[in-house]
């Protein structure tokens, strides 16, 4: 008789333990792409309760509410965009989120005091809105008369409160310590001499230096906006390893032999950010204007200025200015692109920690939309689809010190994912199919043209 009850019992919370109705939600029957790199895993059930992933396997799952269907779709982590700045995140946010991209980091801007972060934190964080999780910088460390203040001249900078003017190496442990008092993830420290001639001074390299070490000191880094080698130098020779541009960065794989030194052993990480690029020939490219007035979604007035004369002019003269003063010859957009992604490729194929992102806000970079088109043109440049995916995800959350709780779909990380209805290994475009975006464990209402952002 008691071998008997022990036999109902362990019945019992067996059925207890596999009961679905136990899970908040379960993806059933999909095709797991986890973002860790490793090949596609077919018929999986992904359990989620609480927000958090505690459960995947390939059992048979009974028809329930909180069941979706997956079969014959797809399931990514959730993207991030590791190089992103926005004036007006209560649109934007919603707008990344729309796209998949659960994860935004924002590095500095014309409106980022610490107040503005706060309000952008709060607002990713909220469960009743859908809004990526945000992450950020401090302000920018400028010296004085550089970029971006004076190149991207906008009475939203505020000294002492959008950026900090270094003028010699005594204020910067003063600084530092003040910064780190909020939930920054490093110091946004350019060196750039600005994007366009006529160029201005960099900033000097004992600024760097004592960023650098104060930052060491207080158990935070500092993220490198660069423009070309030298300053890829400055930042190497300061011992900083996490640089938010790879465009303007031009590696001899046969000559720069210490830059690649340095990039191969001391665990680097590169955002992408080749949209700068796109964003500044996209007039002259019917295609990809008609893909955005597709969508509906995007501010009314730049879109239209997309097919302005004045416009495809000034990215004719872009085109001019690369041949003229940077001596790039036949810069038209696939020579550009292929020639940096083959880079990046033997980069990352070298265990460099390369990390998709954008630049969003500036002109023609769409906040959400523009993740893919960032990693379409990896795919352009001849990067597989898997690999892709994994700097859209798992480099990103591993840049940003977040790997333990998100950038992977796997057990015990929080339900950051989205539900595809393609497979975005045969195409990358395939992520723009999207069926659900689920964020925190929770399905996201995603967007229409009729709250398009004006």
């Amino acid at each position: 008789m008691r071998n008997v009850c022990l036999i109902l019992i362990l019945l019992i919370l067996s059925c207890s333990e596999n009961n679905e109705e136990t899970y908040n939600l379960i993806i059933a029957n999909t095709n797991l792409i986890d973002g860790t790199g490793s090949e596609i895993q077919n018929n999986k059930n992904i359990y989620i309760k609480d927000g958090i992933i505690v459960k995947i396997d390939s059992k048979k799952v009974k028809t329930a509410k909180n069941v979706i269907d997956g079969t014959g779709k797809y399931v990514i982590p959730g993207l991030f965009d590791a190089h992103a700045h926005t004036t007006t995140y209560k649109k934007d946010l919603p707008l990344f989120m729309h796209f998949g991209v659960t994860s935004v980091f924002i590095t500095g801007g014309s409106t980022a005091t610490n107040e503005y972060y706060s309000k952008m934190r709060e607002f990713g964080n909220d469960t009743t809105v859908s809004a990526s999780r945000v992450f950020n910088t401090s302000q920018h460390f400028i010296s004085e008369g550089s970029h971006p203040v004076k190149t991207y001249a906008s009475s939203n900078w505020i000294e002492g409160e959008t950026y900090f003017i270094i003028e010699n190496t005594n204020q910067i442990e003063r600084l530092v310590k003040e910064v780190v008092k909020h939930p920054i993830k490093g110091i946004k420290l350019t060196i750039e001499d600005g994007p366009m001639p006529p160029f201005i001074e960099r900033i000097p390299q004992e600024f760097v230096n004592k960023i650098a070490e104060e930052a060491k000191k207080n158990n935070t880094k500092v993220f490198a906006h660069v423009s070309d080698n030298l300053e890829l130098k400055m930042a190497f020779d300061a011992k900083i390893n996490e640089i938010i541009h790879y465009v303007g960065v031009d590696i001899d794989f046969k000559k720069d032999t210490l830059l690649l030194d340095y990039i191969y052993n001391n665990n680097v990480s590169f955002v992408t950010t080749l949209m700068l690029d796109k964003s500044f020939l996209y007039p002259l490219h019917d295609d990809w204007v008609k893909n955005v007035e597709t969508i509906n979604l995007f501010n009314h007035e730049e879109v239209e200025s997309l097919k302005n004369y004045s416009q495809i002019e000034k990215s004719s003269q872009y085109l001019d200015l690369l041949t003229n003063e940077f001596n790039i010859e036949k810069p038209v957009f696939k020579n550009l692109i292929i020639s940096q992604v083959q880079d990046i490729k033997t980069l990352y194929d070298n265990g460099v920690n390369m990390v998709i992102g954008t630049d969003t806000g500036n002109t023609y970079i769409f906040p959400g939309y523009s993740v893919h088109e960032e990693m379409q043109l990896m795919e352009f440049g001849g990067m597989q689809p898997l690999d892709i995916i994994k700097m859209a995800t798992h480099n990103a959350a591993k840049m940003l010190d977040e790997l333990d709780t998100i950038g992977t779909i796997e057990i015990g990380k929080i339900a950051d994912m989205i539900l595809l209805d393609k497979n975005p290994i045969e195409t990358i475009k395939n992520t723009l199919s999207i069926n659900l975006v689920i964020n925190d464990g929770i399905i996201q209402e995603r967007l229409s043209a009729n709250s398009k952002s004006n």
